[in-house]
């Protein structure tokens, strides 16, 4: 812990380093598996990324017989319709790291803005504020986001809030624990003694001294929002258009075939694999750091 600069709040006010943060980065970076984490997911995204723009062939254009391992002028063959299985999977890579990105961003972004308003409110308000995520908790996720798709149309913006409103929640629950330990500590008394309000308190004390945990819970709700997507999108609940690739579609559409022609499954399959494994890894590494047990690893 450090002093922090004096500001127009006066001098008195004892604060955690802004630094945290890319304190916490630099150790999470000394950690081996954030770095074989990282190396992954930097892959995967970069091959969805950029697969659209290098893609030999449309992602709806026909180029041969249904099911063809070794069709003319292809690389893994072609799907269920004759498409090009090299040309879709470069262009359904987007749609589950966009969805994904959004889902996780809103979700921890609720979250975190409940957290605050519960952990430091001190009144009914965290009471209430509990007991709904409570009621929220008891529904699995897949379980939520199956009963919101019911409901209303599926759309890529239903999928978004329904994946994110099974987010808020858990990261609400994880976020004000660490929250409540921060509001009890000297320079957040200090920061009240001098009459500050509560939500430059909220966004100067105690948002910054909680950024390991958020880093933490961040990485692993990308990691079942990645999940999460790719199973919506393997029952055809993403929202996308019928003929638009995506790799959750692409395993439900070829998976009758797949002793013919397994590549259509295994390509998607494999890609969101490695992409769960980067981003779980990245996620268990930051934890490490911020827990003080990075060293074994670290080397």
């Amino acid at each position: 812990m450090s002093v922090a600069e004096p500001g127009p709040i006066g001098n008195a006010i004892e604060r955690v380093s802004g630094g945290q943060a890319p304190g916490l980065l630099r150790r999470s970076l000394a950690v081996g598996r954030t770095r074989a984490g990282l190396m992954i997911t930097v892959l995967v995204v970069a091959v969805a990324v950029v697969g659209p723009f290098v893609a030999p062939a449309s992602e709806t254009g026909f180029v041969g017989a249904p099911y063809t391992p070794d069709a003319a002028g292809t690389v893994f063959g072609t799907d269920y319709l004759g498409r090009d299985v090299w040309s879709r999977f470069l262009y359904g890579g987007v749609s589950v790291l966009a969805l994904s990105g959004l889902c996780t961003v809103i979700g921890v972004g609720v979250g975190l803005l409940v957290a605050l308003l519960a952990g430091y409110s001190r009144t009914w308000v965290d009471e209430l504020l509990m007991r709904t995520t409570d009621v929220l908790l008891a529904f699995p996720a897949i379980v939520l986001a199956l009963l919101f798709l019911a409901v209303f149309e599926p759309q890529p913006a239903t999928v978004v809030a329904t994946v994110a409103a099974g987010h808020a929640p858990r990261v609400a629950r994880v976020m004000r624990a660490a929250v409540l330990d921060v509001a009890g500590r000297d320079y957040v008394r200090a920061a009240e003694s001098m009459g500050l309000r509560r939500w430059p308190i909220r966004l100067g004390d105690l948002l910054p001294n909680v950024t390991g945990p958020l880093m933490v819970e961040t990485g692993l709700r990308l990691t079942y929002s990645v999940a999460l997507v790719a199973g919506l999108g393997f029952l055809g609940l993403s929202g996308l258009e019928a003929d638009q690739a995506d790799w959750g579609l692409m395993i439900n559409e070829n998976r009758l075939g797949f002793t013919v022609q397994p590549w259509a499954v295994l390509l998607p399959v494999i890609a969101i694999g490695l992409l769960t494994v980067g981003t779980n890894l990245v996620a268990d590494g930051i934890a490490r750091a911020a827990a003080g047990t990075d060293r074994e690893v670290g080397g």
